[in-house]
């Protein structure tokens, strides 16, 4: 039987599951949860070509597996060479995945060109259920709309389609109608990112531990009708294993509303798919990010800086640093998570943790759940 939370079988100490590479923080779109702050221009110092190719090399370099690689930015498709780096990281055994923006840049020849240089997945963002919604948090008009025509193109090239959707306060009430339309684009993966309050999303509004708690619940009832992963909310874990475990979840008002919008829109799920188990990496223990001028972080939404690559090896900085070990040490944590039962498959956010109490090793307090260890007195101050 399948296990409902997969566990990665390598050493998560040693070796990352996924490697993010935030190849330019150009872009030309001016989002309202941007974690970067991307600008119109490349910043100086981003990594060149010749300095790209040597981080693939290393992460090439880890015994296979090796690490999936995704080529994220700003819009990576600000630079020119990135057919070449695709190319390249393709040749040295490397899975490499694409995130753009939807802009002009973003066309069927370069989608083509891209695919052919060995890009295998392609993730675009829909944030909204309407053109309103999604381009008020885009910053342009017609992004909504281009979005629509750019995933036909995406899947025609041959690319597996991920969409990807950031819940805050405003638009968690469209989350049905997304995943609707999610379905509709004929996407094989929906991630769905809980808002970090840092960057440009330091001016949005997230969720409440219950509401949080309700849309976790909901996402893996409807997990049964398209795959289904979360960034930034490793508690749908936890819920995943409960639900497995036949825990029924009476929930709040917005869980409620969100299932009943959803089976208004559409109907009861007379196909059933087996729910893809959620793998079980968090930041800095399976997950490492690079950005552009080669410092390399937990994960993008933690601004921790643990080396950079023009210095050290890749490899070195993940297994090596200070950081990177005491996050993957739950002995090392304070308050409820360091107890949680569920630590091994959740961990808490360790990005909203830090972006809250400015501890990354502290708990994770907008989880609504209560260990067991709380009760007992056991939680570290």
């Amino acid at each position: 039987m399948t296990s409902p939370v997969r566990q990665v079988r390598h050493d998560l100490g040693e070796k990352p599951f996924i490697a993010i590479w935030e190849v330019t923080r150009a872009c030309q779109l001016v989002c309202a949860h941007c974690r970067a702050d991307a600008q119109h221009e490349p910043a100086p110092g981003q990594l060149d070509t010749e300095q790209g190719k040597r981080l693939l090399e290393q992460l090439a370099g880890y015994p296979r597996p090796h690490p999936l690689v995704v080529l994220t930015g700003g819009d990576p498709f600000e630079r020119g060479d990135l057919e070449e780096l695709t190319a390249y990281g393709t040749a040295l055994g490397l899975n490499v995945s694409l995130s753009p923006s939807v802009t002009p840049r973003l066309t069927r020849e370069r989608l083509a060109s891209l695919r052919e240089a060995g890009g295998s997945a392609l993730s675009l963002s829909l944030d909204g259920a309407s053109a309103a919604t999604h381009d008020r948090f885009r910053g342009f008009g017609g992004t909504y709309d281009a979005t629509m025509e750019v995933a036909e193109w995406v899947n025609e090239a041959g690319y597996r389609l991920q969409i990807n959707s950031t819940i805050t306060d405003e638009t968690v009430r469209e989350a049905p109608e997304l995943l609707q339309h999610v379905i509709a684009m004929g996407a094989k993966l929906w991630s769905v990112f809980l808002l970090v309050p840092t960057g440009r999303g330091a001016g949005l509004k997230g969720l409440g531990p219950q509401e949080k708690e309700d849309v976790m619940w909901w996402l893996a009832d409807v997990a049964d009708r398209i795959a289904i992963k979360t960034t930034e909310a490793p508690m749908f874990r936890r819920v995943v294993l409960q639900k497995s475990r036949g825990i029924v979840y009476e929930g709040g008002e917005l869980y409620s509303y969100l299932t009943r919008r959803t089976a208004e829109l559409l109907g009861p799920n007379t196909a059933p798919r087996r729910p893809r188990p959620p793998m079980a990496i968090n930041a800095g223990s399976g997950f490492v990010f690079i950005d552009h001028v080669g410092d390399v972080y937990p994960n993008g939404f933690l601004p921790l800086k643990c080396g950079n690559v023009k210095d050290a090896d890749v490899r070195e900085i993940y297994s090596d640093s200070e950081v990177f070990r005491s996050l993957r040490d739950p002995s090392q944590w304070s308050g409820k998570c360091s107890v949680c039962e569920f630590a091994e498959v959740c961990g808490g956010s360790r990005s909203t943790a830090y972006a809250l109490t400015g501890d990354p090793l502290a708990s994770d307090e907008t989880c609504a759940w209560v260990p067991e260890g709380v009760a007992t007195g056991a939680a570290r101050p």
